[in-house]
């Protein structure tokens, strides 16, 4: 059966074992908040929650991580649970290389770095956030000035890498150092947001995330899988 995607997503690559990688596009969600389907996810299929997997007839396609619904780029999913169990494992322990590009409000203090913090996250009005909080570094991220602006008002273009997975990462650790991402509706600065939306024309969250790449054996075979997605147009639009 063929890959039931939402219209604005797309498959980037496949590989015989069953890891498949798909390009979200901002505003999708990575799956549905509860058990069922929703025109807005990635997949028109059912979703299991329990399963973290979707269902269509008797096609299984298992979410292998996700991405916040304002953020797009690649995305995992696996069609075998073995194979799901052995990338997941992967992700938990932090050996997924994922690459991301983020076009902040300000500069960098330096092109390259290392950011460390400790971060909590907790329920809040019905939604998660995250912020720093005091104890030992949990989040760590490798940052990378790739771009700036040449006027007024100053934004960055920055690749981050992300070590850890913790929820909202990138975000608060951008906002903590005085780089909110630009059109971050949760952590970012609004009255910027606001202004910039008018004059660029787009409220979206500016994070992609371009490239990910994971091994698993399979089968006693090591199995390598990359895949990337290029960064939207309005990425330099917004920068220029």
């Amino acid at each position: 059966m063929d890959l039931p995607l939402h219209k604005s997503c797309r498959l980037l690559a496949s590989h015989p074992c069953g890891l498949l990688a798909v390009e979200k596009a901002h505003g999708v969600l990575s799956h549905p908040n509860k058990s069922g389907r929703d025109r807005n996810a990635l997949l028109l299929a059912d979703y299991d929650v329990t399963g973290e997997s979707y269902r269509d007839g008797d096609s299984t396609w298992y979410l292998l991580n996700r991405l916040d619904a304002p953020t797009s780029g690649v995305l995992l999913l696996a069609t075998d649970a073995d194979v799901a169990s052995l990338a997941k494992a992967e992700f938990a322990a932090h050996r997924v290389g994922k690459r991301y590009a983020a076009l902040v409000r300000g500069y960098p203090l330096r092109k390259r770095d290392n950011w460390y913090d400790c971060l909590e996250t907790g329920q809040r009005g019905g939604t998660l956030r995250t912020r720093i909080a005091a104890g030992r570094p949990n989040a760590h991220t490798v940052v990378l000035l790739t771009d700036r602006s040449g006027e007024p008002p100053a934004r960055a273009l920055l690749q981050l890498e992300p070590a850890t997975g913790r929820t909202h990462q990138l975000r608060v650790q951008c906002a903590s150092r005085q780089l909110p991402i630009v059109g971050d509706a949760t952590y970012g600065d609004f009255s910027f947001n606001k202004a910039f939306r008018k004059r660029i024309g787009s409220n979206r969250l500016f994070l992609h995330c371009c490239t990910t790449q994971l091994e698993i054996t399979v089968a006693g075979r090591r199995v390598g899988f990359a895949a990337s997605s290029d960064l939207p147009e309005i990425f330099s639009i917004a920068l220029d």
